[in-house]
């Protein structure tokens, strides 16, 4: 049987290399490079989606691929996708950075200039492990359980167009069709989750920021259980402890996240951090909530012009809520759709603040009524990005389109 490879690499002419290299070992099947960490990432979630047999036997990373840095892209790998075996091509063969490849769940490492022996070698080594693990842990689904949740983030185009509320409800609606969600606070200095669910605990995500390696049992230190069965971690009390939490350790959390929950919902707040741009660019979905008003329009085109200009997201790859809608206004979802560049939520949330005003001033949004069209909104909202459980239908009147399917849709 052939040995699947993806090699992976920012240079073209380096790729190319190792390509036409990989392209000369027995039993070799390279596949089409891809060029950054987000497209490697997206391209072994397609895969896996599909069918865990489908995902390669091992994957090469050049050490010149971006932007995440290639330790950080082999971690979150190893973490979601256990059974592909990743190999480290690097100018630095040092026993530091071969410890440290090691440590982010690298099965090897090959030093260039690229050896046809040192590479035929490793490639072969690291193929039979990945070869006896799905032997070992069998195919199928169960493969990548715990290891593959689904990582939504929620930013506000600005602030207080509804974002953490959102974020929230979100949560809740996976919560209670039987998925193990968590809901994190990476609103860092302003985030408010804490105060809309009235509960006060003393860790927070920034308690987590400068560990290199989080167990399960750190990370179940840091979360507060909510009475939802909501898994919270929560913005920092102190604002200023919000610049602890680095790029690279919100892509290390939102990995043990992910593999520790089957949902994991990140509000991101209206104002860009590298905690939050790290988040945005790990997500599944990247929602951006807007009111429809110019200048909450205008902020959101803003953002997704800037998130394209850092490469965090393209616009089209962002999803646009239209919060606080009503027929009457003269901006329109699909106008919103038009202007941004992005795609849209089949489902627009009403404008009904009398609705929320008791449950947000008691700090109990978990509270609110099953019959507020703005909560059957939210919640068919996460029907359609595919966050509940089970399939079944949701009426609301904020989308003007009657009952959405809340079965998980295949990306």
């Amino acid at each position: 049987m052939p040995t699947r490879i993806l090699p992976a690499g920012a240079d073209p002419d380096a790729v190319r290399s190792l390509t036409t290299l990989l392209s000369q070992l027995p039993d070799a099947e390279p596949q089409p490079p891809v060029t950054d960490s987000t497209q490697l990432v997206d391209t072994l979630a397609r895969l896996a989606a599909e069918s865990v047999d489908e995902l390669p036997e091992v994957v090469v990373v050049h050490e010149r691929i971006g932007p995440v840095p290639a330790l950080e892209l082999i971690r979150e790998v190893a973490l979601r996708f256990p059974a592909v075996g990743v190999i480290l091509v690097t100018t630095d063969a040092s026993p530091g950075l071969f410890a440290a490849a090691m440590d982010s769940g690298a099965r090897g490492l090959v030093a260039l200039p690229l050896s046809y022996e040192e590479l035929a070698n490793r490639v072969q080594a690291v193929a039979q492990w990945s070869t006896g693990v799905r032997r070992h842990l069998g195919h199928g689904a169960e493969m990548l359980a715990g290891a593959g949740g689904t990582a939504v983030t929620v930013s506000g185009a600005k602030g207080g167009v509804g974002a953490t509320l959102t974020a929230i409800q979100l949560a809740l609606a996976a919560q209670a069709s039987g998925r193990a969600t968590a809901l994190v606070d990476l609103d860092l200095q302003t985030g408010d989750v804490a105060s809309y669910l009235d509960i006060q605990f003393r860790r927070s995500v920034a308690d987590l920021a400068a560990i290199t390696d989080i167990s399960p049992r750190v990370l179940a230190d840091a979360v507060f259980r909510h009475d939802t069965g909501l898994a919270l971690l929560l913005a920092p009390g102190e604002g200023e402890r919000g610049e602890e939490v680095t790029d690279r350790a919100t892509r290390q959390l939102v990995s043990a996240l992910r593999s520790r929950y089957e949902v994991v919902v990140v509000d991101c707040g209206a104002q860009l951090s590298g905690a939050g741009a790290a988040a945005v660019e790990m997500a599944d979905t990247a929602l951006l909530v807007t009111t429809p008003d110019v200048i909450a329009v205008r902020a959101a085109k803003r953002t997704v012009r800037m998130w394209d200009r850092l490469q965090i997201r393209k616009a089209e790859e962002t999803t646009v809520v239209v919060n606080r809608h009503t027929r009457s206004t003269e901006i329109q979802p699909a106008l919103v759709q038009r202007i941004t560049g992005t795609a849209l939520a089949r489902t627009a949330v009403p404008a009904n603040f009398k609705e929320l005003q008791g449950v947000v001033d008691a700090g109990r949004v978990h509270e609110l009524d099953a019959k507020s069209t703005v909560k059957q909104a939210l919640w068919a909202l996460a029907g359609e990005l595919g966050l509940v459980k089970a399939a079944e239908g949701a009426s609301h009147r904020g989308g003007g389109r009657g009952s959405v399917s809340l079965r998980r849709r295949k990306e």
